[in-house]
């Protein structure tokens, strides 16, 4: 089985707490049931819901699960699906096809990793666990030889949009990505009928690429079902800031 560990001393905050892909189908359903809990139950988000508890869908079959464990409860208290290019290829598409136009990406397909469905719980959200999902992000693409990451990053909708909007207008040039990398929103969210006052709060996830190093390609997309706005955001391997991709000494080994 091959795993993606980060050595216990390498932070006093990571000695609780162990990195791995999961390899049955037993781990991939406790990743499908916390990622139930955090964005079906947590969110309300009742039409989602259904009888086994889990989230899940076509791609996680087709994707490998990054799993962070509490070494002492043993219980998954983060995960991150990735999508590598000869999965998609396999699929047909990425799941961010679903939301956006991305034949301006066609070249570079054979080298992109599609990271989704980040989700930690809640009793866990101090940083340990999304700098360990995010060396082990690094550690993936190394091996799989991927130049870039794309993935969708959603900002709630409760507040009628106006955060959304907000946080696309204060986004500086030198954010986005360039001309090349653009990609357009099939449904695309109305910025136009947003408050333009509003302030901006920037969700973790998004702050966490942002500080990565990716780049926002375009426009946001609305996603109904889980009543969000969706931003296409890429990055560059080369990019990937050294808190996440080399402080923490990731590294792959055979078990």
């Amino acid at each position: 089985m091959r795993v993606l560990t980060i050595p216990g001393d390498a932070n006093p905050s990571f000695s609780k707490l162990s990195l791995s892909l999961a390899s049955t189908k037993k781990e991939v359903k406790e990743v499908q049931r916390l990622r139930y809990k955090v964005f079906i139950e947590a969110m309300g988000l009742t039409a989602l819901a259904n009888e086994d508890c889990l989230d899940k869908d076509e791609f996680d079959e087709y994707c490998d699960h990054l799993i962070v464990r509490d070494t002492k409860t043993l219980k998954v208290v983060g995960t991150y699906r990735i999508l590598s290019p000869n999965a998609a290829r396999q699929i047909g598409r990425y799941y961010s096809e679903a939301e956006f136009d991305l034949s301006r990406l066609a070249n570079i397909r054979g080298s992109i990793a599609e990271a989704g469905r980040a989700c930690i719980h809640p009793d866990y959200r101090s940083g340990a666990v999304i700098m360990l999902l995010w060396a082990g992000i690094a550690a993936y693409m190394r091996r799989e030889r991927c130049e870039y990451l794309i993935g969708c990053a959603s900002i709630s909708l409760s507040d009628g949009g106006h955060n959304a909007a907000a946080i696309y207008r204060q986004f500086k040039d030198e954010e986005f990505a360039p001309l090349e990398y653009r990609v357009t929103p099939l449904l695309a969210f109305p910025l136009e009928n947003m408050d333009a006052s509003h302030e901006a709060r920037v969700p973790p996830l998004l702050k966490g690429y942002l500080r990565a190093g990716a780049w926002i390609c375009g426009e946001p997309a609305w996603d109904p079902d889980f009543h969000s706005a969706d931003l296409f955001v890429m990055l560059p391997l080369s990019n990937l800031d050294n808190r996440y991709a080399k402080h923490y000494g990731t590294e792959e080994r055979q078990a």
